[in-house]
């Protein structure tokens, strides 16, 4: 299949950005409505409704959501795109119709959707949340988990600039993690088929982003969806969407989301070889912490009479202004940053800092300076 061919046929053009709540989804639901029964499933905090939709009629049923973190919509677009991929009538997806039946959450959490925050509007983090439940976000997953009684569950989220695969200079566009089920990290039955869809679709993307897929880190959490659902004996994958080069709308990202969601249930990809699955899982590079946004290396400093040579980071803070997610540059690090890469790294070649404080880098700064009075950054970025 020309996965990329197929991604743009079916990419849902009404949407794009950072910034996705349910009024910007409101042409997609408007537009599908004659193909999909859109269901009520219940209500966020704030009253907002939670919807559902179901496709397919096969035996296996996958239960989907995305932004149980509201400021995490990268996966939502790839979603979307899935959604209008099944509606379509084709060969290939009247066939995982047929053999799957998908109830799909695209908007776990609408209030935190709406202002741009990981949390909901009692300001709870959902994904800690599956053992007190104490949200009515949580309860509704947790309920609707109970009633579809999946046999997968796909848990999809977006994850930030930071990280990076393993030691590698590449970023982690695309994570998958099979979550554990107690604290030795054991793999049951249920959790090597997770680890087996995991693979199928990592085989897939690897064609695409070789080096910039990641496994995530598998520490047992049970107050987390995916290590509950695991423990309840339901293969669960995590997706994390991160950061492609230049990339920071996540369009791209949106793209390589698609195609892991439809390899996943392509019946061309199920030849995987069983007993190599868990070798093939775990020879995925585990992320590391190692990126920044901006690394700015060998800058001289004035400190205190002293000419030294130091390096500083500047991280992204993203700020919904308006209808638009603004990214707002902030000193993270100054000093050694030898373990670090950045999405864009700047030599200054000794070359002297200057900004309009201390003429020093500190950290919670706005990332505004110069470089020999003569290289401008205004929020981390050369001015052109």
């Amino acid at each position: 299949m020309d996965y990329e061919n197929v991604y743009n046929l079916y990419k849902e053009k009404t949407i794009s950005g950072r910034y996705l709540n349910l009024e910007k989804l409101r042409p997609f639901f408007q537009s599908s409505a004659d193909k999909v029964d859109w269901k009520v499933l219940g209500s966020s905090v704030q009253k907002k409704p939670i919807y559902g939709a179901a496709f397919g009629n096969g035996k296996i049923k996958i239960l989907m959501w995305s932004q149980m973190h509201g400021n995490e919509s990268t996966t939502t677009k790839g979603l979307v795109d899935f959604m209008n991929f099944l509606n379509a009538n084709s060969k290939e997806a009247v066939a995982i119709l047929t053999a799957y039946s998908f109830l799909i959450i695209p908007v776990l959490n609408p209030d935190g959707a709406a202002v741009y925050t990981r949390v909901n509007a009692n300001e709870v983090d959902l994904n800690r949340d599956f053992q007190n439940l104490t949200q009515p976000e949580s309860q509704l997953l947790m309920h609707t988990f109970e009633d579809f009684n999946p046999d997968y569950c796909f848990n999809l989220h977006d994850q930030r600039t930071i990280f990076g695969v393993a030691n590698t200079d590449k970023p982690a566009t695309v994570s998958f993690l099979a979550p554990s089920f107690n604290e030795e990290r054991a793999f049951d039955e249920a959790r090597l088929k997770s680890v087996e869809m995991i693979v199928k679709m990592y085989n897939s993307l690897k064609r695409f982003i070789p080096e910039q897929i990641g496994r995530f880190d598998d520490g047992f959490n049970p107050n987390c969806v995916g290590d509950t659902f695991q423990a309840l004996k339901t293969p669960t994958i995590l997706i994390e969407a991160g950061h492609f080069p230049e990339d920071y709308d996540r369009e791209k990202t949106r793209k390589y989301i698609f195609i892991a969601l439809l390899s996943a249930f392509r019946s061309s990809n199920e030849n995987v070889i069983v007993n190599t699955v868990l070798s093939d899982y775990l020879r995925i590079p585990q992320n590391s912490s190692n990126f920044f946004d901006f690394v700015y290396r060998n800058v001289r400093i004035n400190y205190e009479k002293s000419d030294l040579i130091t390096n500083f980071a500047v991280q992204f803070r993203e700020e919904l202004i308006g209808d638009n997610v603004v990214f707002n540059g902030y000193i993270a690090k100054v000093g050694n940053l030898d373990a670090y890469f950045g999405h864009v790294d700047y030599d200054a070649e000794s070359k002297k800092f200057s900004n309009d404080n201390l003429n020093i880098p500190k950290t919670d700064e706005i990332a505004s300076f110069s470089i020999d009075n003569k290289v401008i950054f205004v929020n981390g970025m050369i001015k052109n």
